[in-house]
């Protein structure tokens, strides 16, 4: 089996306090800590048993994940897999980026995302820096928000050009052309982002080759629809695995939406899904120009949500 796996433990703790997260500066416990990092454990240990089928891990933690030792060390562990086709995990690169090092850099990718007013530019960019010296497979965000479209500007100038810096519309905000041209001059793939997605009905991977898991090992499709396909560890989400409509209207973040099979989403980021990485530079592909319309986009205001 050839499967891509979107992992959501317990963690919720973040170390930034951004105004549009609802985990902004929220702490576990030292009990909910252990919880979590029980249940990657096992998580852990049952992708490194699955040696006859080809695995690709997104860790997509409510919370920071690298700044605890465990999601470091888990994954450069499973880097070093030979069944293992790509390990990646949302950060805010709040972290050291020495722990690559004992990764396998063909294998490990981040998705890295910036919160201005959160972190000092120069010292999220110097780390960005560092990744690319040392030959990290990485891209780079900001949320959509007026207010952090100059420091989003200054980022792209400043980053490698080969690094590719995307732009995730905010939630419960809708732009006008105008706008969303300023975005799209910074990521020609915005207009993706800028709208909900018809999704009702529409085939997608997930429930076939791209399956959600938490930290109990329930299965889901994905993270957006609450169903249960079964269990991980014990096997029983396998015969659940098929083609499916999905059973939502709209779909309006970039981990749910990706695997849609109306859009060519899946060509545009051809080995770097996991990690938001285009196929080709982004700084060669052409802008879709904030007005053209994007396949089955919903032009509707975008729910209120965590971003």
């Amino acid at each position: 089996m050839d499967l891509t796996i979107l992992y959501r433990g317990p963690l919720a703790s973040c170390d930034y306090d951004c105004p549009y997260c609802p985990f902004a500066k929220r702490r576990d416990s030292s009990e909910q800590l252990r919880a979590d990092r029980s249940a990657l454990e096992r998580f852990a240990a049952w992708a490194s048993e699955q040696t006859d089928d080809q695995l690709s891990i997104l860790f997509t933690p409510w919370g920071e994940g690298l700044v605890r030792s465990w999601y470091r060390r888990t994954l450069s562990e499973l880097s070093r897999l030979p069944h293992i086709r790509r390990v990646a995990i949302q950060t805010n690169l709040s972290c050291r980026t020495d722990w690559v090092a004992d990764a396998d850099l063909d294998t490990l990718a981040l998705w890295c995302t910036y919160h201005p007013g959160q972190t000092p530019y120069d010292r999220f960019l110097g780390k960005c820096r560092d990744l690319s010296g040392r030959g990290v497979r990485f891209s780079v965000g900001v949320v959509g928000f007026p207010e952090h479209l100059a420091q989003a500007r200054r980022l792209r100038a400043d980053l490698p050009s080969p690094v590719y810096l995307w732009v995730n519309a905010a939630e419960g905000r809708s732009y006008t052309d105008a706008e969303a041209a300023e975005w799209t001059d910074i990521d020609p793939f915005f207009p993706y982002s800028r709208d909900p997605h018809r999704s009702a009905g529409l085939p997608c991977r997930t429930g076939e080759s791209v399956i959600s898991v938490d930290g109990d090992g329930t299965v889901r499709r994905c993270h957006f629809v609450r169903d249960e396909l079964g269990n991980l560890y014990d096997g029983s989400y396998r015969r659940a695995l098929r083609p499916r409509g999905c059973p939502s209207a709209v779909c309006d973040c970039h981990i749910g939406y990706v695997h849609l099979e109306a859009l060519p989403l899946y060509d545009v980021f051809a080995g770097g899904v996991l990690e938001r990485i285009p196929a080709v530079p982004a700084a060669t592909q052409p802008s879709y120009g904030a007005g053209k319309p994007i396949p089955v986009s919903l032009a509707a205001p975008r729910r209120a949500a965590g971003a």
